[in-house]
């Protein structure tokens, strides 16, 4: 890509099972990006100034427009970058519909799982601010039930990856077929996380034969070619550009958006997090774009995806 204002870059850091489904999804279609390592852990300051405040990982920027959620990414990548398909047959509102809830409740299955499989040997502020995120308020008490009920939390992941396992049983090499789609990657970020992250990821996973070929399958795609980006580079980029977002609302809009709006966007769920406030520029069922501006960054488009978040009128 010759263009600065093009370059793909992922605002993530190594260990992230999220950050690794969308390097899976650069490696499906074959992108050059470049890659802005961020904290583990807040503060981050350099990615909140992009986003308004939104900490999780990733997000991917594009010039001035900002993309938070991996649902956001995917489907920019795929309008960006259609050939080859991340939607490689006719099932796509069936794979969209599936990917709430790899991303979803089969995440946070696991995460609870490898939290609590981890016990006492867990950092305590990376256990703070995870447990705050998939446990709760109260999550210091979540963590020791899950610690006690690890168990029962193997007896749930293990289902899933039995249904996985017979999906691939006719020697497919992927989950819909012989091409990849963007719902291996989606499935292959929770298989990575445990295998990685949990001490009895590599044994628990070799009883599933077919599940560990598409495995391997899935990690020869790689993941495109990537380059370091300076993080303070990444922000004189976004404030040089202008962003490039779309304007408008689609009909039968549900909460009487409109163009111009202050919002807030948060993730619809109670983890403590900071909303982020803007003007809102564009809505329609699967996103939302508020655009805001700071000093620091100058006028970016952030978006969201509309499923999995909440949009109050301010």
């Amino acid at each position: 890509m010759s263009n600065l204002s093009s370059e793909i870059i992922l605002h993530a850091y190594p260990q992230s099972p999220v950050a690794e489904k969308v390097r899976v999804a650069f490696g499906i279609k074959g992108l050059a990006w470049r890659s802005v390592e961020i904290p583990r852990l807040p503060p981050k300051p350099n990615l909140t100034a992009l986003t308004g405040g939104y900490r999780r990982t990733p997000v991917v920027q594009i010039g001035a427009d900002i993309y938070c959620d991996s649902q956001c990414i995917i489907r920019e990548l795929e309008r960006r970058y259609p050939s080859p398909s991340f939607m490689p047959t006719a099932d796509q509102g069936l794979m969209w519909c599936l990917s709430r809830w790899t991303d979803g409740a089969l995440f946070d299955q696991t995460v609870r799982h490898v939290l609590g499989s981890a016990g006492d040997s867990l950092d305590k502020d990376f256990a703070a601010d995870r447990g705050r995120l998939y446990l709760g308020e109260d999550w210091a008490t979540g963590l020791k039930q899950a610690n006690a009920d690890l168990p029962h939390l193997v007896a749930q992941v293990r289902a899933p990856l039995s249904w996985l396992d017979a999906q691939l049983a006719d020697g497919r090499d992927f989950l819909i077929g012989s091409d990849a789609a963007a719902i291996d990657a989606q499935f292959y970020h929770v298989v990575w996380f445990l295998r990685g992250r949990w001490s009895g990821g590599p044994s628990f996973l070799s009883e599933f034969t077919n599940l560990v070929r598409w495995e391997e399958n899935v990690r020869a795609i790689g993941h495109g070619t990537s380059r370091p980006m300076d993080p303070q580079d990444a922000i004189e980029l976004a404030k040089s550009q202008n962003p490039l977002g779309a304007t408008g609302v689609a009909a039968n809009e549900p909460q009487g958006l409109i163009v111009g709006q202050s919002v807030t966007v948060i993730p619809d769920v109670n983890g403590g997090e900071q909303p982020v406030a803007g003007t809102l520029r564009y809505a329609d069922a699967e996103t939302v774009t508020i655009e805001r501006t700071a000093d620091d960054v100058g006028t970016v488009c952030v978006h969201f995806p509309r499923s999995g978040y909440r949009i109050d009128i301010v």
